[in-house]
């Protein structure tokens, strides 16, 4: 099953969370505010009024839910006045809620199941003491949230909770959570020493270290080297600009909330940029276009800064930074279906190369209702843009989901959710249509007939972020990265002292060769050298002994434990040449 379609289950489990946790800690002692479903099961967040609460309670919360439970039969629910629903929660955190709803003139509903009334707009599941019963589920943690993710609210608990259709699917996914603990990013970036987080730098804006810079460098390498081939143009950008571009872009004010405050400078406005297409936009207007020149394709790794709260920072999955593998296509409605065809097709070459064997593209569209509010009061071009992403996407059998609301402002768009190797769900990519910005901006070219004609535009970043995809790769090979992708390729682990000239002349061959290559020849012992170089996961540790000497082979041991003996050094090093250029 699907979030979706597990949603309603979730979500009457949240309510059932906040009834066991009132009856423990008593309503009048506490201050409920919500709780959602979410992908894996659900949360509520509670004030506890200075009440005492850990994970050493929850298996008495969760027994009390089950204690519950058997007078959960149905919900029913009543519509309440402002004034009636304001009088009846009598708490700060409902009561902005009730406001609100107000203000947008919406029914104020509140559902009741096994005497439990709470402020929702529904979406639950028709017996709830049958069907939760027969699901799986449990609680989960403990966290502190800030009330509607500001810092500048009062910190709340957050309990979350598990939730799936079976027992037998919970228990999967707690297996697959074992196992993701151990391929943390942020646990084996750390032992890795791939990257790291400064106090004094700030929240969310990481630091590469040499090892992690090595995973940067390959992954921009492996994105020039594929947009050359596809005929892209490489374009560079400032970090800044003013403010005037971003109100034309449409940006500001759509997406102020997550761009950081602006700089006073000479008397007018600075933002640090958060999307390098307006500066695309800004080159794309620079000379004069003709439909010769279409399709024109500018790609950039250009470095963005988003203002994302701090209680939603997580390692490098969400940070403050972003290196983005970006590129903007600007092409007419007849060259649309080519292009936007050959950049799913990037993706596809890229889940190859990375061992990506599952994924899906989510088409989000926009909500009519919401045009000239959330979206570009375009109605003719959003149907034709959506009509034609959703005909490409047929048209080359690509697997997708299709999901409304959750487009561009400017245009649709398709998000890439892929899996790792143990079945974790990531957003990695993302690949829009732009039928409005460059209008915003006066493009034009020149078509055959000789007038001025705007160009649709397509955004696209198949590698999304270094941050976010080194992340996902990171817990996808467990640490174990390819040899091309590996931070050290070869460690060459000399026996004894007299073995160290050897070792480096072997040493400078490989690196005069762009192979990484690692000396060891420290203090410890050989079997110390040697698990220090197998606990950076190196693909291959070459041992310099009297035999190799005298021999000139080499005797060498792969990552998998697998021994290589008496091989000569040209044959080695066309091997390896061989497996990095083709990126097994």
């Amino acid at each position: 099953m699907t979030p979706e379609q597990l949603s309603p289950l979730r979500h009457t489990l949240a309510h059932l969370l906040a009834a066991a946790v009132g009856s423990i800690y008593k309503f009048d002692n506490i201050k409920l505010t919500l709780g959602p479903a979410i992908d894996n099961g659900f949360y509520y967040d509670i004030d506890m009024c200075g009440q005492k609460i850990a994970d050493t309670d929850l298996p008495k919360i969760e027994k009390k839910m089950r204690e519950l439970l058997p007078k959960w039969t149905e919900f029913t629910h009543e519509e309440m006045s402002k004034d009636e629903a304001l009088a009846f929660f009598k708490n700060e955190y409902k009561a902005e809620l009730i406001h609100e709803i107000d203000a947008r003139g919406e029914k104020i509903t509140v559902y009741t199941c096994g005497g439990f009334k709470d402020l929702c707009r529904g979406g639950h599941v028709e017996n709830p003491a049958e069907e939760i019963a027969n699901a799986g589920w449990k609680l989960d943690r403990i966290a502190g949230a800030y009330w509607r993710g500001s810092e500048e609210n009062p910190m709340l608990t957050r309990i979350y909770g598990l939730a799936f259709e079976s027992q037998e699917k919970l228990e999967e996914y707690a297996n697959q959570q074992e196992e993701a603990k151990k391929r943390d990013h942020r646990k084996l970036g750390t032992n890795m020493e791939l990257f790291a987080f400064s106090d004094l730098v700030g929240a969310g804006l990481p630091l590469w270290l040499p090892n992690g810079t090595v995973l940067v460098e390959e992954l921009e390498k492996l994105a020039k080297e594929s947009e050359f081939h596809a005929g892209y143009d490489r374009v560079r950008t400032p970090h800044i600009a003013k403010e005037q571009m971003y109100i034309t872009s449409g940006h500001l004010p759509y997406y102020a909330d997550s761009m950081y405050p602006p700089m006073e400078y000479e008397g007018g406005k600075y933002y640090l940029k958060a999307m390098n297409c307006p500066h695309h936009h800004q080159i794309f207007g620079a000379t004069p276009k003709s439909y010769k020149d279409l399709p024109l394709r500018l790609a950039e790794y250009g470095t963005c800064y988003r203002h994302e709260k701090s209680g939603e920072l997580f390692g490098l999955m969400r940070v403050r930074t972003l290196q983005m593998n970006d590129a903007h296509i600007y092409c007419t409605e007849t060259q649309f279906a080519d292009e936007f065809r050959a950049v799913n097709e990037l993706y596809l070459k890229y889940f190859k190369i990375f061992g990506i064997d599952k994924y899906i593209m989510r088409f989000s569209t926009h909500d009519p209702k919401k045009r000239g509010e959330k979206y570009l009061n375009e109605p003719e071009l959003w149907k034709k843009t959506e009509d034609m992403v959703r005909q490409v996407l047929i048209d080359s059998n690509i697997p997708y989901v299709e999901v409304q609301d959750e487009a561009a402002f400017y245009g649709p768009k398709i998000d890439v959710q892929v899996w790792s190797a143990i079945g974790r769900e990531f957003t990695l990519a993302t690949n829009q249509v732009d039928f409005g910005v460059p209008a915003r901006f006066g493009l034009t070219y020149t078509n055959k007939e000789g007038k001025q004609e705007t160009p649709l535009c397509i955004h696209r970043a198949p590698l999304g972020t270094h941050e976010r995809f080194i992340g996902f790769l990171i817990e996808h090979y467990a640490g174990v990265f390819p040899t091309w992708l590996s931070p050290f390729q070869v460690a060459i682990v000399p026996v004894k002292e007299s073995h160290d000239a050897k070792a480096k002349e072997i040493q400078q061959i490989l690196r005069g060769h762009m192979i990484r290559a690692e000396l060891h020849v420290a203090g410890d012992s050989l079997g110390k050298r040697i698990h220090k170089a197998k606990d950076m996961h190196t693909p291959y540790i070459i041992i310099i002994g009297d035999t190799e000497i005298e021999s000139g082979n080499l005797t060498i041991e792969r990552r998998d434990g697998t021994k290589l003996e008496n091989i000569p050094l040209d044959t080695f090093l066309a091997d390896i040449q061989k497996e990095i250029f083709d990126r097994n």
